[in-house]
């Protein structure tokens, strides 16, 4: 399994140097600042893989950029709507611009408006630590009462609906606000400028578009880029929704292993593959992570391992993110199946036997707690995580574990 780090670019406060030391062997990263929709270019890939190449002193880091996390679908394609041929001739040439520049894997979302969504950016934990969470009686209260969508409370049980009044009521105006800017953190590039009306007129361009069309929409993507990526030798991955349920009403299509199953099949080509990730799909408790990868795993180009603890055991439920050999996936069964994978690729001669995979997400510990980098993307949290993977990985791979 190959160790890579997620690096956002030189704002990123986490350093190459910082990667080094952390032990990746190599970087998962994306070009942010280009707007969504257009072409990326061989210069800007170029400069991105030249300041991963660097350390901050200016020496070779032996780093390069192998996964790129994310060439970014946009709403237009998504809802084939506006300028969406564009957008899918500029996704082709990104892909011919990243393989001539050496780089095979790439991992993309379909979700709706919405990367990810969290009501809590900081959760203070007993340890000292914070994380990650998803509370779902505070982002009903959000979606009911403080973005005001029109049936909202049809998208929850009536004791939900109840709560969230009740958490609505014991807020005052920073408290909301607080609330909607750690929502809002999962609108790609979006986190400082959009206001609840842009999400308002962002959900009502979805009004028309329910799961089927949306289904169908992904499925016409592929096709086209799909075919693209198999003739050049390259790995497209589709990420999860996040978390894996319905939210304000936008169809969710990437969920569970039969949304999974009905995309590769619809579409199957080796290209068309999946990015695992353990986080994202263990938020629903009928997701079995080590069953979908012992499945799914000749079609699985990508891992993201992150752990969550589930609240109550309901697919709508709240949970946290837990640390990555804590929580309610079995991080050690899952691990089990990714090189029991890497066993049967390397018998069938395939030439992507190693699984790139990343610590995904991380508490804040230590001095993560002042830094105040991108969030879910710790220093100090992921090193650990990474260190408690690579150490699961060693005793799975040890002879002494295969003669039982």
């Amino acid at each position: 399994m190959r160790q890579t780090w997620r690096w956002f670019g030189p704002r990123d406060l986490v350093t190459i140097d910082a990667l080094l030391q952390a032990g990746a062997a190599g970087v998962v990263s994306a070009l942010h600042h280009v707007p969504t929709g257009a072409i990326w270019t061989r210069e800007q890939i170029e400069t991105r893989q030249a300041q991963i190449a660097m350390t901050g002193a200016g020496r070779r880091s032996g780093l390069s950029w192998e996964v790129v996390e994310s060439l970014p679908v946009s709403e237009d394609i998504k809802r084939q709507s506006g300028a969406w041929r564009d957008h899918l001739s500029a996704w082709k040439q990104s892909l011919f611009n990243l393989k001539a520049a050496g780089i095979e894997t790439v991992c993309y979302n379909f979700m709706p408006v919405l990367d990810w969504t969290r009501t809590e950016l900081a959760h203070p934990l007993s340890n000292g630590a914070t994380c990650m969470r998803f509370d779902l009686t505070v982002f009903a209260a959000f979606d009911i009462h403080i973005l005001g969508r029109a049936g909202a409370s049809h998208s929850y049980r009536p004791d939900t609906v109840q709560a969230a009044r009740a958490v609505f009521d014991r807020l005052d105006d920073a408290q909301k606000r607080q609330i909607t800017r750690n929502i809002v953190c999962g609108l790609p590039g979006a986190a400082e400028s959009f206001s609840l009306q842009d999400l308002r007129d962002q959900l009502a361009a979805y009004a028309a578009i329910d799961e089927d069309r949306l289904r169908g929409n992904l499925v016409d993507f592929l096709s086209e880029v799909a075919p693209v990526a198999e003739s050049l030798g390259m790995r497209l991955c589709c990420h999860p929704d996040d978390p894996p349920v319905p939210l304000l009403g936008l169809p969710r299509i990437m969920s569970t292993e039969a949304d999974y199953v009905r995309i590769l099949r619809a579409v199957d080509v080796m290209a068309n593959g999946v990015t695992l990730c353990s986080g994202s799909l263990g938020a629903r408790p009928d997701n079995d992570l080590a069953g979908m990868m012992r499945r799914l795993g000749d079609r699985v180009h990508f891992l993201h391992l992150r752990n969550v603890t589930r609240e109550s055991p309901d697919p709508q439920c709240s949970f946290y993110e837990a640390a990555h050999l804590e929580g309610d996936t079995d991080m050690v069964a899952l691990i089990d199946a990714a090189l029991n994978e890497e066993k049967r690729r390397l018998a069938q001669g395939r030439r992507d036997v190693s699984i790139p995979f990343r610590p995904d997400h991380g508490q804040d510990i230590l001095d993560d707690l002042g830094r105040k980098a991108q969030p879910g993307y710790p220093s100090i949290g992921r090193l650990k995580g990474l260190a408690e993977l690579r150490g699961v990985i060693a005793a799975l791979s040890h002879p002494a574990a295969r003669r039982g």
